[in-house]
C-alpha cells in the first residue's frame, strides 16, 4: 500500500487543487483529507458520506453538586481560572488537565471525554474518502488525523486499494506531522513568493527530518521568475527535485465553482497537462 502526502508548509498554495487533480488521476484509492481544522477537498469531490463517527479528543470536568462540599480546593489548584467562587466550571476555560477531579475529596468531580469533532466515511465519483471536521476551539487535531489516516487504511485494505492519497494541512505543526508519518512519498506544494520561499524550507527540513522522499511543485510560477530561481536553488542545495512548475489560470477558480477537478474541466489545458506529468513522475520515484 503507498500512501502519498500532498503538503504545502502554508495555506493557499493550490495544494487541494492538486489532491483532488490526483483522484481524478490515479487508480485503486481511497483520498484522506487530514487538514481536519479547515477540511475543503470535499467541496470538489462533493462526498456522499456513508458513515458518521464522534470523535473524543479530550475530557473535560463537571461538578456533582450532589457530592460537593463546597472546599473549594478544586478553584485553589486550578491553574486556568475555569473554576469559579460558585463552584461552576467554564467549559471554553477548561482545558481538561484533571487536576481538580484528581484532587477533589468528596470525589464530586466527573472527568469525562468531550465529543471534540465527528469523521467520516464517504463515497465520492472518484472513490472512497476519509475526511473529519475538528470543532470551534478544540484542540488535539493531531490525533483526528491520525484517526483519519488509520480509517483510510483500513478502508483500502477492505477495498484492496493500492494507493492512499493524503491532502495534508498547511505549516509543519503536529497535524501535519500526523499526516506525514509513514508516507511513501511527500510532495511539498509552494508558490514563489517570499512566504511560500520561507515555509518550502521548513517543510523540506521536516520531511527530511523524517527521511521521507521529497519532490516539490512550483504553483503559479509564472508571477515571480526570480522567486522561482530561488526556489530551485534551494531545492538543489536540500537535494530535492523539482517536478514540475503549474501557472496561474482563472480556470482553476472556474473548475472550483463548478465542484470539478482542473482535469475535469479541462484536460487539455497547460495546467492539467503539467499536474499529469507531476503523477507520472510520481509513479516512477
Amino acid at each position: 500500500m503507498r500512501q502519498i502526502a500532498i503538503v504545502s508548509g502554508k495555506g493557499g498554495t493550490g495544494k487541494t487543487t492538486i489532491a483532488a487533480a490526483f483522484a481524478s488521476l490515479a487508480k485503486n484509492k481511497v483520498m484522506a483529507d487530514c487538514d481536519v481544522d479547515a477540511a475543503d477537498l470535499y467541496l470538489i469531490l462533493n462526498p456522499e458520506i456513508k458513515e458518521e463517527q464522534e470523535f473524543g479528543g479530550s475530557k473535560i470536568a463537571s461538578i456533582d453538586k450532589e457530592k460537593c462540599t463546597a472546599c473549594g480546593k478544586c478553584v485553589e489548584v486550578c491553574h486556568f481560572g475555569a473554576i469559579s467562587d460558585k463552584l461552576v466550571i467554564d467549559p471554553i476555560a477548561c482545558e481538561g488537565c484533571g487536576v481538580c477531579y484528581r484532587i477533589c475529596p468528596a470525589e464530586a468531580i466527573k472527568f469525562e471525554e468531550k465529543v471534540s469533532g465527528h469523521y467520516f466515511i464517504s463515497e465520492t465519483r472518484f472513490g472512497p474518502m476519509v475526511h473529519a471536521r475538528l470543532g470551534i476551539a478544540e484542540e488535539n487535531s493531531g490525533k483526528l488525523v491520525s484517526l483519519v489516516r488509520k480509517k483510510a487504511r483500513e478502508v483500502a485494505q477492505e477495498k484492496k486499494l493500492d494507493n492512499i492519497i493524503i491532502d495534508g494541512p498547511p505549516g509543519i505543526g503536529c497535524p501535519v506531522i500526523a499526516s506525514l508519518t509513514g508516507v511513501n512519498l511527500a510532495l511539498a506544494v509552494t508558490e514563489p513568493t517570499l512566504s511560500g520561499i520561507h515555509d518550502l524550507e521548513r517543510i523540506i527540513d521536516l520531511t527530511g527530518h523524517f527521511g521521507i522522499k521529497t519532490l516539490v511543485c512550483v504553483s503559479k510560477y509564472d508571477i515571480n521568475p526570480e522567486n522561482v530561481q530561488r526556489i530551485e536553488e534551494i531545492c538543489a542545495k536540500k537535494s530535492v527535485k523539482v517536478a514540475g512548475r503549474i501557472p496561474y489560470d482563472f480556470e482553476v477558480s472556474k473548475a472550483m465553482r463548478l465542484k470539478k477537478t482542473i482535469i475535469e474541466y479541462n484536460p487539455e489545458s497547460n495546467i492539467s497537462g503539467e499536474i499529469i506529468r507531476i503523477w507520472d513522475i510520481i509513479n516512477i520515484v
